[in-house]
């Protein structure tokens, strides 16, 4: 009986600590996954964004200059709805993978968020468009975007 006893002490003293860091393992794991799935998210809203993009090729988005003149009404006005849908994309990004303390995947992930924002900064049309586009969204985003733009002007 008293074996029993000492094996019960011991399975208390390794079993505890053995869950703690299975448990802990899990939740770090689960975290991961998580945070890439909303990235694999976010990524194919990107992918849908770009599709609209070439659906309307007459508007050169993805080209490095803007629109020649004269330019339309309709077409100011669809650039001006795509660049809002660009800008609510790239701050639902910046809302869910953005923070001061990154490193390693997490990191990686924003950084390819940011080429993307720095490459539709680049064009002036964009630019310009960014002080009504911004109006009403997260601050830091504003301000962060806005940096991006001033620091990455051609």
């Amino acid at each position: 009986m008293l074996w029993l006893e000492a094996l019960s002490y011991v399975v208390t003293i390794l079993g505890f600590p053995a869950a703690v860091f299975v448990i802990w393992r899990e939740e770090r794991l689960r975290r991961k996954n998580e945070m890439s799935e909303l990235h694999r998210n976010l990524s194919e809203e990107y992918d849908n964004f770009l599709r609209l993009v070439m659906d309307n090729s007459d508007l050169l988005l993805l080209s490095q200059s803007s629109l020649p003149e004269p330019v339309s009404d309709e077409q100011r006005e669809r650039t001006e709805v795509i660049f809002r849908m660009l800008v609510s994309l790239f701050e639902k990004a910046f809302i869910i993978l953005y923070s001061d303390d990154m490193s390693g995947d997490a990191k990686r992930r924003w950084s390819s968020w940011e080429d993307d924002m720095i490459e539709w900064c680049q064009r002036q049309d964009f630019r310009q468009s960014l002080p009504g586009l911004l109006e009403g969204e997260d601050e830091k985003f504003t301000q962060y975007l806005l940096n991006l733009s001033d620091k990455h002007i051609r």
